[in-house]
């Protein structure tokens, strides 16, 4: 498995720093919708589901969490702490964040407009439409 990282536009100087995203620079898509969580409380697993054609590109702005990215052949998790580095998420890749940090902030950039009917919900249902075995 192929993880990408995106290393953002950060400008700065003794007054402090900046971020700045553009699509299809920073960001490898269009980006059709912006969301973000916070306040996610001890012990709490986000995410789990996997999308059939939307890309993403997240960014924990503030403290850190942990990522889980899954094919349905491999497993890697990945540590986002750093407000200006992006993990790609590609369509077909189940994901689950946890270990939020008190205070973390984690923005996502999609692809697409909310669609429920392009959600996978289901592990076994995800791996069915990857084409792998169940495990």
């Amino acid at each position: 498995m192929e993880i990408k990282t995106y290393r953002l536009q950060q400008h700065g100087d003794e007054r402090g720093h900046l971020v700045s995203l553009e699509e299809k620079i920073d960001v490898p898509f269009e980006i059709k919708r912006v969301y973000y969580m916070f306040d996610t409380r001890p012990g709490v697993v986000r995410g789990m589901h996997a999308h059939k054609s939307l890309e993403q590109l997240l960014v924990c702005v503030h403290g850190s969490v942990k990522i889980l990215l899954d094919d349905g052949e491999e497993k890697r998790t990945v540590v986002l702490d750093n407000p200006y580095e992006g993990l790609y998420v590609a369509n077909n890749m189940w994901r689950e964040m946890s270990e939020f940090t008190e205070g973390a902030v984690l923005m996502v950039f999609a692809s697409k407009y909310y669609d429920e009917d392009d959600y996978i919900r289901d592990y076994d249902e995800f791996l069915r439409f990857v084409g792998k075995k169940q495990v």
